[in-house]
């Protein structure tokens, strides 16, 4: 077989040209190869056995954590092939590159989830293509975004990120402002506030992982309205539904390492 790098992940096929369904990938650090659609079937089977364990571990009720797919620079082939698997929440974090996806997918039914940094000249195209956005971090943005967001569709879902590490190179707000930027998007009739959203600081440890989602949900508890907490990725996801997490949002562990 030719050795081919898809999407940053050594891949294998018979023949230079060729679509995902006809690409393999070896399993495990076996000899043996699989589809590329078997490897992210299997992917998503560990990530959902994941979840449904940390639920009864931390007597979390059955079902009570949504998987969402992140799916930053990785092609539409792909994500129709996670759909396909039942995971239709699907986070991106450029505009563009989502805009072009979402054109290519418009005949799945996918919720789709903006997660990235958000600048306020790109608003109007997030207002109008996204169903959730995540990362809202100041009242300038989500004005723009109630103020674009169009009549014909629902009102947006957000939730407001917060920086609970205090990182300056991570976007947020500071947990001290949250309640009261909380409390003027309420007032915004075209979104709707879930809840809160954290990207903490990178650890193996879970004690520290803990810790930081503990915060967030401190905050979310003294925030009625809300009943989503957005927190948990492929490495912390069993700690952040330790405590609370309501959507975990999964890239690595469901289609392989980026380059």
């Amino acid at each position: 077989m030719l050795c081919t790098q898809y999407n940053g992940i050594n891949f294998y096929n018979k023949r230079p040209k060729c679509d995902l369904s006809e690409l393999y990938v070896r399993i495990d650090a076996g000899q043996d190869f699989a589809p590329m659609t078997l490897f992210i079937e299997h992917n998503i089977a560990n990530v959902r056995q994941r979840i449904s364990a940390a639920e009864k571990k931390y007597q979390r009720r059955e079902n009570s954590v949504h998987l969402m797919a992140v799916s930053k620079t990785r092609s539409a082939d792909m994500i129709r092939e996670v759909v396909a698997n039942g995971v239709v929440d699907i986070g991106e974090n450029y505009l563009q590159e989502a805009l072009d996806k979402i054109h290519q997918l418009d005949d799945l039914d996918i919720s789709w989830h903006f997660i990235g940094p958000i600048q306020a000249n790109k608003t109007r195209a997030i207002a109008e293509s996204f169903s959730w956005v995540h990362s809202v971090d100041r009242l300038k943005i989500a004005q723009r975004l109630n103020d674009q967001r169009p009549d014909h569709l629902p009102p947006l879902d957000i939730c407001l990120q917060a920086n609970v590490s205090n990182e300056k190179s991570k976007s947020g707000v500071p947990l001290n402002d949250l309640k009261s930027l909380a409390a003027k998007v309420n007032e915004l009739p075209r979104l709707r506030l879930r809840g809160l959203m954290t990207v903490p600081e990178a650890t193996d440890e879970n004690e520290k992982q803990r810790a930081a989602f503990a915060l967030l949900a401190s905050v979310g508890r003294e925030l009625p309205q809300c009943d989503t907490l957005s927190m948990g990725m492929s490495g912390d996801l069993e700690a952040a539904i330790a405590e609370g997490s309501t959507i975990v949002r999964v890239g690595t562990d469901i289609f392989g390492p980026r380059k």
